[in-house]
């Protein structure tokens, strides 16, 4: 038997530090760690249940649809329509927001989530995760529109996100520290392993798909070229490099042992002013690396004051240990 806190005691005891607290918000989290324990059973049994592969769809980015992608959106939002605790829910794969259904009562929150983060490795049975951010709706709203969720990353309730790795396990933020849990099948709960995580200021290690390098802008190009030429460039120091193409699984390397992560504005689709979503990606991850004692920015902007402007936004990204996202920031600048 563990002898752990469990997520459902961590949470409980959080809410009791909160003056007026009603539940609601800790009854939400319960149901989306439903969810992520479902996805974590499926992806984990991959084509055992004949789940991999194109579903033969696109989403509303244009991309190619894995089944897990359909399926692990499905199931975010099964495991949330019902209790009562939300107004509506927004997802990286629908072009719209998804409404309560009228038989189930409304709540006053919003839920934001990309199911299956890194759907592309799947196939390859490389890591994978789901991001989910939570807001409030506005006063007195119960039928939201887009226009309800483009709220700047600053007014995040809590955002987190599940690693389906080698072990399962979730990372959680509500604005008071960044905690780790791991589940424990056995039983079926999530433990807390990881308490008041901290990203390390310093860091020699750095993730970029360098395959976009001769579309990079000068500053990102000039800070990997210095972090390459090692102990015989500017720096100084050696580097090493990473690149696994999933966000949470870089994002969780980066809380476990430090670290930055780039995936910067580039030429080579002069229509998307970046490659990740700023609400389903870049705003989750940026309140909980910021939580944790990170940095995250544009190279040009705190992310999570960006106003958003619509639903499916894309950003450039760069986040991690603080001196090397400081640095990057004085390149642009």
């Amino acid at each position: 038997m563990h002898s752990g806190t469990t997520l459902t005691q961590f949470i409980i005891e959080e809410q009791r530090r909160v003056v007026g607290a009603t539940g609601d918000f800790t009854s939400l989290l319960n149901d989306v760690v439903t969810a992520i324990k479902v996805i974590a059973h499926v992806v984990n049994k991959g084509d055992l249940l004949g789940v991999l592969g194109s579903a033969g769809s696109e989403n509303v980015q244009g991309e190619t649809q894995k089944k897990l992608d359909v399926i692990t959106n499905d199931v975010m939002l099964r495991s949330n329509e019902w209790a009562g605790h939300l107004a509506a829910m927004a997802s990286e794969e629908m072009e719209d927001i998804f409404l309560i259904p009228k038989p189930y009562p409304r709540g006053k929150y919003l839920l934001i989530f990309d199911p299956l983060d890194g759907s592309s490795n799947i196939d390859v049975n490389i890591s994978v995760g789901t991001i989910f951010s939570i807001l409030r709706a506005p006063e007195g709203v119960t039928d939201p529109t887009a226009q309800d969720f483009l709220q700047p990353g600053t007014r995040q309730v809590a955002a987190g996100y599940a690693l389906y790795g080698p072990s399962t396990m979730m990372m959680l933020t509500a604005g008071h520290g960044v905690n780790g849990f791991t589940l424990d099948r056995d039983v079926g709960e999530f433990i807390l392993t990881h308490r008041n995580v901290q990203i390390t200021p310093d860091t020699r290690e750095f993730a970029i798909n360098t395959s976009n390098e001769r579309f990079w802008e000068p500053p990102v190009q000039r800070y990997v070229e210095e972090c390459l030429q090692g102990k015989d460039g500017p720096r100084g120091e050696n580097f090493n490099m990473r690149w696994v193409a999933s966000m949470v699984a870089e994002v969780h390397r980066i809380l476990v042992r430090g670290g930055v992560f780039l995936y910067p504005k580039d030429t080579k689709d002069p229509s998307k002013a970046g490659k990740l979503r700023l609400l389903y990606e870049a705003n989750p991850m940026s309140f909980i690396v910021e939580q944790a004692g990170g940095l995250s920015s544009t190279g040009r902007e705190r992310i999570m004051d960006i106003k958003p402007g619509g639903l499916h936004q894309r950003v450039p990204v760069i986040l991690g240990s603080r001196n090397e996202v400081e640095r990057l920031i004085a390149y642009h600048r």
